[in-house]
């Protein structure tokens, strides 16, 4: 797992590495509006998690996610705040993306 110094490069990079879908996250699970699907969170793998603080502003911090599919179909990114702008997710969704790195 590469250390990134910026958002755009680490999601310029895990594209390159084929994470080419983008997830958004609902209250219970993961979206892939490009694929039509929902992933609950034992339906998917997070392979990489980098946080990133942007260094003029100490409250614009983002955590990006690459993640799969366990059935390894799709293959993509999640971009969410971090702190008090992280958005609301279930309790089951918020262990597994909190989950420590592997």
């Amino acid at each position: 797992m590469g250390k990134y110094t910026s958002l755009s490069e680490a999601i310029n990079d895990l594209t390159k590495k084929g994470y080419t879908y983008n997830f958004n996250m609902k209250e219970e699970f993961i979206e892939c509006a490009e694929q039509n699907c929902q992933l609950q969170p034992d339906e998917f793998n997070i392979d990489e998690k980098h946080r990133f603080q942007e260094m003029s502003d100490v409250d614009n911090e983002s955590v990006l996610y690459a993640i799969s599919s366990k059935d390894g179909k799709i293959k993509g990114l999640l971009v969410n705040a971090y702190g008090i702008y992280a958005d609301y997710a279930s309790f089951k969704l918020v262990q597994k993306l909190n989950r420590p790195e592997r």
